[in-house]
C-alpha cells in the first residue's frame, strides 16, 4: 500500500473537517442535493467524455495509487546480473526454468522470448508495444481522474447558481437570504474539495507511478536485449546502472562493497 496517497487524504480532508468544526458543525455542511449534483453531474460529464468501459476501469486506477507495489530498481539490477552470469556461464537456454519461475509477468516475457531465440530487433519491438499499450492505458486513467478534476468545480458553481436563482425567486422572506446563501455556496464548496483534495492529486500520483513503472519496463527491456548480445554481467549491470540517479548509483554500489 502507498502510505503516502493515503496519509495525503487523510490529512487533506482531516484538516478540511477540522476547520470546519472550529467554526460549527458538520451538519452545516451536508447537503444532498449539492452532493447530487457535483457527483452525478461530474459522474455524468465523465461518462459523455470517455467511453464506458474506461469509466468502470477507474477501480483499477485507483487501486494503481492505492496498492500499486513495484518492484526497486536494485532488484531489477540484481535480478538482470544474475541471468547474465547463469547466460553467460551455461548458456542462454539455461534461463528456460528462470523464465517459467520468474513472478514479474513482462520480464517472464522477455526471458522467454530471448531463449526461444527471437530475433533482437523482433523481441525489443514487441516489449516496447506492450510498454506502449500500458503507457497509453496509464494516460487515459490520468485523463480521466484530470478531467474529474476540472468537471467537479464546475457543477459546484451550477449548483450555487441554481442554488442563488432559487433564493431570489423567494425574497419575500429576508430573514432566509443568509441560510439561502450558506445553501448555494455548499455546492461549490463540494466541487472545490472533490477536485482538490481528490481527482487530482490521485491524478498526478498516477502519473507519478507511471513514469516510475516505465522506467522499470524499460531497463528490464535493457537487460534483456544486453543479455541476449552476451554482454558480460559487469556491462549488463553498468548498463542498468545508468537509468538511475547519481545518489541511488552510489547508495548501490555502497551496499555492493558492504556486501563483499
Amino acid at each position: 500500500m502507498d502510505v503516502a496517497t493515503v496519509v495525503g487524504l487523510a490529512v487533506a480532508f482531516g484538516l478540511i473537517v477540522w476547520s470546519i468544526l472550529l467554526g460549527g458543525s458538520l451538519s452545516g455542511f451536508i447537503d444532498m442535493p449539492s452532493v447530487a449534483v457535483v457527483i452525478g453531474g461530474t459522474l455524468g460529464a465523465l461518462m459523455i467524455s470517455f467511453p464506458l468501459p474506461t469509466i468502470l476501469s477507474i477501480a483499477g486506477f485507483f487501486k494503481k495509487t492505492f496498492l500499486f507495489a513495484l518492484d526497486q530498481p536494485e532488484d531489477i539490477i540484481g535480478k538482470m546480473v544474475k541471468y547474465a552470469e547463469r547466460a553467460r556461464r551455461e548458456g542462454m537456454l539455461a534461463l528456460e526454468e528462470d523464465s517459467e519461475n520468474e513472478a514479474d509477468p513482462f520480464l517472464r516475457k522477455g526471458l522467454r522470448l530471448a531463449v526461444d531465440g527471437t530475433d533482437p530487433q523482433l523481441l525489443e519491438k514487441i516489449m516496447e508495444t506492450d510498454v506502449s499499450q500500458l503507457e497509453a492505458r496509464h494516460s487515459n486513467g490520468a485523463k480521466v481522474l484530470s478531467s474529474g478534476g476540472t468537471y467537479a468545480p464546475a457543477f459546484g458553481m451550477i449548483g450555487t447558481l441554481i442554488g442563488l436563482v432559487n433564493m431570489l425567486a423567494n425574497l419575500s422572506d429576508p430573514t432566509q437570504i443568509g441560510a439561502g446563501m450558506a445553501t448555494a455556496l455548499i455546492t461549490t464548496f463540494y466541487g472545490a474539495v472533490l477536485a482538490n483534495a481528490f481527482f487530482l492529486p490521485m491524478a498526478g500520483k498516477l502519473e507519478t507511478r507511471s513514469k516510475e513503472e516505465m522506467m522499470i519496463k524499460e531497463m528490464i527491456i535493457e537487460g534483456i536485449m544486453a543479455i541476449q548480445s552476451g554482454d558480460s554481467p559487469r556491462i549488463v549491470e553498468e548498463k542498468l546502472k545508468s537509468f538511475l540517479p547519481p545518489a541511488a548509483r552510489q547508495k548501490l554500489d555502497a551496499a555492493k562493497e558492504k556486501a563483499a
